[in-house]
């Protein structure tokens, strides 16, 4: 018990670190564009028709602070943003963390759905893909794994949204239907909610089940050819408690210690997805911000929080593995 605990402290400890890593990276990049956030939001105001001096300019950089030296900024915007407060967007002059609001537990639920669909149908489809004999059955696996790897989710979505508008006279995009966007949470908001959100799990899901899948089949069948399987099945164990208790068991620490990686990976496609979709979610925010506004607060508080759900999941996947695993708990404390 002691050494599990040394080894979730030793872990969050790197957790923390990891955060704060990123953190300076975030700012550091976001200090590297052109302008700072006061000549952009000006210059933003001059092309609305406002007269801007550059004293305008100078007391602007004093009221957000853009004065003070870029350590002191830094730790002041790390502070904050373990508070959840990331201060005003560069452009829209609104509280970021109210911006976002649930716009981003959105985003991130939508991509956690997305990967725990993925990984609940391939897990058997790969175990059955790796130990099965039949050839039809493989080669058709095969082929729909290769399938969502070559076909492009935006592609899929513009498949699926034009299949629907002519077939049903209905696009499927946005999160809710127009009487229901602005509204407090209710139980028909929530059943609206679930008859949008369900396309944009399944195009996320698309690909990250073909990558899963392949993942799985590849580990299982490593672990199949080993010679402790071999000495199970020669002590009589055999069928589904043999694939299980051994090469499934040993297959599974590599594919949940890859869950914060296809996190990102999904959250990564996310942002195109939302704007075919016409998702207003965290997504397309982060589009909006880097690509069209260059409100550098907003995407950097986006990427931070992305940052920390990853740095969260695989501090937890690594206790769970430790919980189950004690080797993983010798691996740093031997």
């Amino acid at each position: 018990m002691l050494l599990f605990a040394r080894f979730v402290l030793f872990r969050a400890i790197m957790a923390m670190f990891s955060l704060v890593l990123v953190s300076l990276i975030v700012f550091s990049l976001m200090e590297m564009v052109p302008g700072d956030c006061a000549e952009r939001y000006l210059a933003f105001k001059n092309t609305q028709g406002s007269t801007i001096s550059v004293e305008d300019i100078q007391a602007e950089r004093v009221r957000l602070g853009l004065d003070k030296p870029f350590a002191t900024r830094w730790v002041t915007w790390i502070i904050n943003a373990f508070r959840g407060d990331f201060g005003e967007s560069c452009i829209l002059r609104l509280n970021i963390s109210r911006l976002l609001g649930e716009k981003y537990w959105i985003s991130l639920g939508i991509c956690i759905t997305s990967l725990l669909l993925a990984y609940l149908i391939a897990l058997p489809v790969g175990i059955v893909s790796a130990t099965s004999n039949n050839a039809v059955l493989n080669n058709s696996l095969r082929l729909v794994s290769y399938l969502g790897l070559a076909l492009p989710n935006f592609l899929l979505a513009l498949m699926i949204m034009l299949f629907s508008t002519v077939m049903f006279h209905n696009s499927l995009t946005g999160l809710f239907s127009k009487e229901f966007r602005d509204l407090a949470w209710s139980y028909d908001r929530v059943i609206d909610f679930l008859e949008h959100v369900w396309l944009p799990i399944f195009i996320l899901g698309w690909s990250a089940t073909a990558f899963a899948i392949q993942t799985v089949r590849a580990l299982m069948s490593d672990e199949i050819g080993k010679l402790y399987v071999t000495a199970a099945e020669a002590r009589g164990v055999s069928g589904g408690h043999l694939l299980w208790r051994y090469p499934a068991r040993h297959a599974l620490g590599p594919i949940i210690n890859s869950l914060g990686f296809d996190l990102n990976r999904i959250f990564n496609e996310l942002p195109v997805v939302a704007l075919i979709l016409t998702l207003t979610e965290a997504g397309s925010l982060l589009i909006e911000a880097l690509a069209r506004s260059n409100d550098q607060q907003l995407a950097g508080a986006i990427i931070f929080l992305l940052t920390a759900s990853i740095v969260a999941l695989n501090f937890l996947t690594d206790v769970l593995l430790a919980a189950a695993d004690p080797r993983i708990r010798h691996s740093i404390f031997g």
